[in-house]
């Protein structure tokens, strides 16, 4: 997972954008929103708590012509309460609008409507029977999770889907609380459970269950159990070494991993020409007379005497 202090570099990918998006709920929300979309399902889309945007970058990618797409969060904007304030100060003091807004805009060319509030201002401007999906990961009070559960069920059309994040993490049992009490008082029908995401429906949960029981049974890296409580069955999911769904790259990754033309090797050298050979010079002529001179010189005085008076004669 990527840190705080790398959001000053735009990312490359989605996991340089900081957050809490396991693999194994990446596959999830990849196979809710496209079973939706084969089947034909028309509708909005919503995130409440958006933190740097990491999901709801993941989700955008789902958002098709005509269909909106709303984000809300505090950002750096005033809490409605003092619980809610420190909560804010203590775990999200580096976020900011800019940053989610730089981060969206790597992956997408538009950002979705962005609501810079608590999450009580949603049911006045998102219309009711208008979504689709809706992801809830903001405050983790039980006040203000019980106030997102109820907004999700107005908002949701039928069989829409909603998820709440952190429903049993040691540090949010206000966020546990508001979801079981969704299930045993609220209508709220689960349809699975991630290590920390619950997923769930007004509708009937049944098909898209049997859906899910088939896709992951054919997946060897996704363990699968099944559990009934309270006249509920309850599908647990579990990532055996999962690896995430492909997701497209960044702007800023196309710019960075663009191939540089490889620079044209210059011709190599011809070889050089062999030097001509030098001329070779002529042997020196010996003159036959001084040679003769020289061999008479050298001969017993008898001889030498009668080779000089045969050369006499013959002249």
């Amino acid at each position: 997972m990527a840190t705080i202090q790398e959001t000053t570099r735009p990312p490359r990918h989605l996991d340089d954008v900081p957050g809490w998006f396991p693999v194994l709920d990446q596959l999830l929300f990849d196979w809710f929103l496209s079973r939706q979309e084969a089947a034909g399902m028309r509708g909005d889309l919503l995130e409440v708590g958006v933190y740097m945007g990491k999901s709801a970058i993941f989700i955008g990618q789902h958002q098709r012509p005509a269909e909106k797409y709303t984000v809300c969060d505090l950002f750096e904007g005033e809490a409605p309460d003092d619980a809610n304030r420190a909560e804010s100060t203590k775990s999200y003091s580096a976020l900011t609008r800019d940053v989610f807004e730089q981060n969206y805009r790597s992956f997408h060319d538009e950002l979705p409507r962005v609501l810079q509030g608590p999450s009580s201002v949603v049911p006045s401007e998102v219309a009711a029977d208008s979504c689709r999906f809706v992801h809830i990961d903001a405050s983790h009070l039980y006040e203000h999770v019980h106030g997102d559960i109820g907004a999700a069920h107005d908002l949701l059309l039928q069989d829409g889907i909603v998820v709440l994040d952190d429903f049993r993490s040691e540090h949010t049992p206000g966020v546990s609380i508001a979801a079981w009490e969704a299930v045993l008082n609220r209508g709220l029908r689960p349809i699975c459970l991630s290590t920390q995401k619950l997923y769930g429906t007004w509708g009937d949960p049944e098909p898209v269950q049997e859906e899910l029981l088939a896709m992951a049974g054919e997946r060897s890296d996704c363990h699968l159990s099944v559990q009934e409580a309270a006249g509920h069955r309850i599908i647990r999911l579990k990532s055996k070494g999962m690896r995430a769904p492909e997701f497209p790259p960044s702007k800023h990754a196309e710019a960075a991993e663009e191939p540089v033309p490889a620079p044209q090797e210059a011709p190599a050298p011809a070889p050089a020409a062999a030097p001509a050979p030098a001329p070779s010079r002529p042997a020196p002529r010996r003159n036959p007379s001084r040679a003769r001179r020289v061999a008479v010189d050298l001969l017993p005085p008898v001889l030498t005497r009668a080779i000089r008076s045969a050369r006499a004669a013959r002249r």
